[in-house]
């Protein structure tokens, strides 16, 4: 690991002094991002490949999105939903117009998305299903990862996540992901939903087997249950598709999205379904003071037309072969297995290889950012508009790291 700076470890002392230690970030203290570089206090410039977990698939500060945001902040920020605004309507339409649901419901985190979606389908099935209260089931698959709240890290398999903070809400059944047969087995008469990820990005982006998703498709409808996909990170784009779901060509009852619906510049988040489902939300059982601000709904809608107007979901599908090309012709025998869709790929290490940590410390060196996860992976998930030369050369810089 390289030695820091004076003025980058100056910010790492008094980030390790002052704040609370939830993270191990790499020590690259990024200062300004443009498309897909970042660059830090010292100026030196870096290829981002984890483009913030998504949220960043139109790149790093936008124009068009920058100057909606500072439009809107001189008008108007925050009324909150005790007031209307002339935001909030359009941002509507133009998410239900492009994504085919019927309602949205805006947060702002992830995590609240997810929440947001955990109540509609418990009470969808207590008014619609008529299932009894409070015995609603939502089958849910190792391995997740949905988010922080209490409820959610309750049903999530990763030791960290569920460090101690119990006792957990119950209510969830937690299968085997990818097993069709698993989920059948655990459906029961008060199984309100099937909850899961379509590839699960913190995960490693891990990939079901061809037909899982049309499967849970069958399923829910057999059972009368609800099928709803977490797309926070798959979603808007970044598999090739505007949702993972498409590649299976099916339609859940239900999907939360976030991250690039705002491009990075602020947390927006939205909860999509149909009539049926929303209808279960009536005045004062569930809000946010934030959720639907003008300034969110200004920055969402412009990010929504920038991955529209740019094709930036066509570019993720075309470059995301190239990336695939280049993963697999690799000359390294590090490797156990590549796995990718669109511009999102899980490069799984040997064991006889070592943690992955130390390759990203190595690629950091080199000037390209990415993140390992469950110690053998390292993901790779550059924003949507980088070149067809930028991937080669990050490919090089992997391949020299793992040589």
């Amino acid at each position: 690991m390289a030695e820091t700076t004076a003025a980058s470890g100056a910010f790492i002392a008094q980030e390790n002094h002052y704040g609370a230690h939830n993270y191990h970030p790499l020590d690259v203290i990024c200062t300004k991002g443009e498309g897909v570089w970042l660059t830090d206090v010292d100026g030196k410039r870096y290829m981002d490949f984890l483009a913030a977990y998504s949220a960043v698939n139109q790149g790093h500060n936008h124009p068009r999105i920058a100057e909606a945001m500072i439009r809107q902040v001189r008008q108007l920020a925050l009324t909150s939903r005790a007031f209307r605004n002339d935001q909030f309507p359009p941002l509507l339409e133009k998410l239900c117009r492009l994504t085919g649901f019927d309602k949205a419901l805006l947060m702002n985190s992830g995590a609240e998305a997810v929440e947001t979606a955990i109540k509609a389908m418990r009470k969808w099935a207590y008014d619609v299903k008529g299932i009894e209260y409070p015995k609603a089931e939502i089958i849910v698959a190792e391995g997740n990862f949905h988010g922080r709240t209490t409820t959610i890290v309750g049903f999530s398999t990763d030791p960290d996540s569920t460090s101690r903070f119990g006792p957990f809400t119950p209510g969830f059944k937690i299968v085997e992901y990818g097993s069709l047969a698993a989920v059948e087995a655990a459906i029961t008469p008060e199984t309100a939903a099937i909850f899961v990820e379509p590839i699960q990005g913190e995960g490693g982006v891990v990939i079901p087997p061809d037909g899982y998703l049309r499967g849970l498709r069958e399923l829910a409808d057999r059972h009368h249950c609800l099928l709803i996909l977490d797309e926070i990170q798959s979603g808007l784009g970044r598999t090739g598709k505007l949702f993972a779901f498409e590649h299976e060509g099916i339609r859940p009852d239900g999907v939360t999205i976030g991250k690039a619906l705002s491009g990075g510049f602020y947390p927006v988040s939205a909860f999509l379904s149909s009539n049926a489902v929303m209808d279960v939300f009536t005045p004062g059982i569930h809000g946010s003071t934030y959720g639907g601000n003008p300034l969110a709904c200004a920055v969402a809608s412009e990010a929504l037309d920038v991955l529209v107007e740019e094709k930036l979901v066509e570019r993720a599908a075309e470059l995301g072969v190239h990336l695939e090309a280049r993963l697999r012709t690799m000359k390294t025998d590090k490797v156990e297995e590549v796995r990718v869709r669109g511009l999102w790929a899980g490069v799984q290490l040997k064991v006889s290889a070592g943690l992955a940590r130390p390759y990203c410390y190595r690629l950091k060196e080199r000037g390209m950012l990415c993140k390992d996860t469950h110690e053998q992976t390292i993901r790779l998930a550059p924003p949507l508009v980088i070149t067809r030369e930028e991937i080669d050369w990050a490919v090089d810089q992997l391949d020299a790291v793992l040589g």
